[in-house]
C-alpha cells in the first residue's frame, strides 16, 4: 500500500459514518463474546477484504492499520486517531480508564444521536433557506422580465398608482441593485454560517435565542451533553471529561466550557458553575437538572437519562421550530405572488384607463 491509500481509506472510513458505526458494533459484539481485540479486528478484516482476495478496500486497510498501530503498544484510541473523528477518539479515551467495551457502546450511543439532532437541525434550516432564494429569486424576475414590458407598452405618460407603483419602483431597484442586493443576501447567509461555531461573548447570548443560531446551540449542546454523559459513565472525573472536549471543541463551545471550568475550580459543582457563565448553555432548565444532581450519588446514571431525555426533547423542538419557519416561509412566498399578480392586473387596468 501507498500513502495515496491510506490517505483515501482514512477519509472513506471517517466519513461513511454508518458503515463505522457497523463496524463499531461488530467489535463490540465480538469482544463480548470473549474475542481478543486483535482477533475481532481480524475477522473484520476478512470480511471486508472478502478473504483476502480485495485487500485493498477502504475498511480492510483501516482495520489493518489499527492492528499495527496496536502491534506498536498503542492504546485503542490512540491507534483509532486519524481515523474517526476527534469526538469518537475522546469516547474511546475514556475506554482506557474502564472497558472498552463500554466506550464502544457509548460511541455507537452518542453518534447515534448527534446524527439525529443533525437531521432536524438539517430540516429546520434547508428549506426555508431555500424559500428565503426562492422569494429573492420571484422578486428579480418579475423586475427584470415581467414589469419592464408592460411599463414600456404604457409608455412615460401613464402615473402609477397602488400595488402598480410598487411594482415599477421594484423594477427599477432590481434592473439598478439586484446584483448588490443578492450579495447582500448571500453574505449574511454565509457570514452568519460562519459566525456559529466562533462567535463568543455576551451579544452572542442575545442571538442564540434566534434562528440559524438557536437551532446551531440546540444541536451543538446536545452533542456536547451527550459526549459528557458518555465520558462521565466510563468513570472519568466532570473535570477531566470538560478538559477534553475544550480541547477538541471549537471556539463557541470551549468559551463556555473554560468559563464552566473556572467556577468548578472555585468549588461550584457542574450545574451551579454553568449557570455562572451567564450563557443559558444548554438550557436554563437542564442547568436546573444538573444543580439537583450534580452532587448526589449517581451522578453518571442521572447524567445518562438527562442526556437522553433532552435529546429528545430538542429533536421535537427542532421539529417544531423547522415546521414554524417553513410555515413563514411559505406564507412569504404567497404573499409575494399575490402581490404580484395584484399589481399585474392594476397595470393593466392603468394601461387600459390612460388610453382611453
Amino acid at each position: 500500500m501507498n500513502k495515496l491509500e491510506i490517505l483515501y481509506a482514512k477519509l472513506v472510513f471517517k466519513t461513511n459514518t454508518e458503515k463505522r458505526m457497523a463496524v463499531s458494533r461488530k467489535v463490540a459484539s465480538l469482544l463480548r463474546n470473549n474475542f481478543t481485540l486483535m482477533d475481532a479486528l481480524s475477522r473484520i478484516e476478512m470480511i471486508e477484504s472478502r478473504n483476502g482476495q480485495k485487500p485493498n478496500e477502504p475498511f480492510a486497510i483501516a482495520m489493518r492499520e489499527i492492528q499495527k498501530n496496536l502491534e506498536r503498544g498503542m492504546t485503542f484510541s490512540e491507534a483509532t486517531r486519524g481515523w474517526v473523528p476527534n469526538e469518537e477518539t475522546l469516547l474511546l479515551m475514556s475506554g482506557n480508564v474502564s472497558s472498552l467495551l463500554v466506550s464502544l457502546e457509548n460511541v455507537g450511543r452518542v453518534v447515534e444521536g448527534i446524527n439525529r439532532i443533525k437531521r432536524a437541525m438539517w430540516s429546520a434550516i434547508a428549506y426555508p433557506l431555500f424559500l428565503l432564494f426562492l422569494t429573492f429569486g420571484i422578486i428579480v424576475m418579475v423586475g427584470l422580465y415581467l414589469v419592464p414590458p408592460l411599463a414600456e407598452a404604457a409608455g412615460s405618460e401613464v402615473i402609477w398608482h397602488g400595488t402598480a407603483a410598487s411594482l415599477i419602483w421594484v423594477s427599477d431597484f432590481a434592473n439598478k441593485y439586484w446584483f448588490i442586493f443578492g450579495a447582500v443576501i448571500v453574505g449574511l447567509v454565509v457570514l452568519s454560517w460562519l459566525s456559529l461555531p466562533v462567535w463568543t461573548g455576551r451579544i452572542r447570548t442575545l442571538f442564540d435565542k434566534i434562528p440559524p443560531w438557536s437551532t446551531y446551540k440546540l444541536q451543538l449542546s446536545v452533542s456536547w451533553l451527550m459526549s459528557l454523559a458518555a465520558m462521565v459513565s466510563a468513570d472519568v472525573r466532570v473535570t477531566d471529561a470538560l478538559r477534553l472536549l475544550v480541547n477538541t471543541s471549537n471556539r463557541y463551545l470551549s468559551s463556555i466550557l473554560e468559563d464552566t471550568l473556572h467556577h468548578m475550580a472555585n468549588g461550584e459543582n457542574l450545574g451551579n458553575a454553568l449557570a455562572l457563565t451567564g450563557r443559558d448553555f444548554p438550557s436554563n432548565e437542564i442547568i436546573g437538572d444538573l444543580m439537583i444532581y450534580s452532587d448526589m450519588v449517581d451522578f453518571n446514571k442521572n447524567l445518562d437519562k438527562i442526556a437522553r431525555d433532552y435529546m429528545e426533547e430538542s429533536i421535537r423542538k427542532m421539529e417544531n421550530i423547522s415546521n414554524i419557519m417553513n410555515s413563514i416561509g411559505i406564507i412569504l412566498v404567497s404573499v409575494i405572488i399575490g402581490w404580484v399578480v395584484f399589481g399585474t392586473f392594476q397595470m393593466q387596468e392603468q394601461i387600459t384607463s390612460a388610453i382611453m
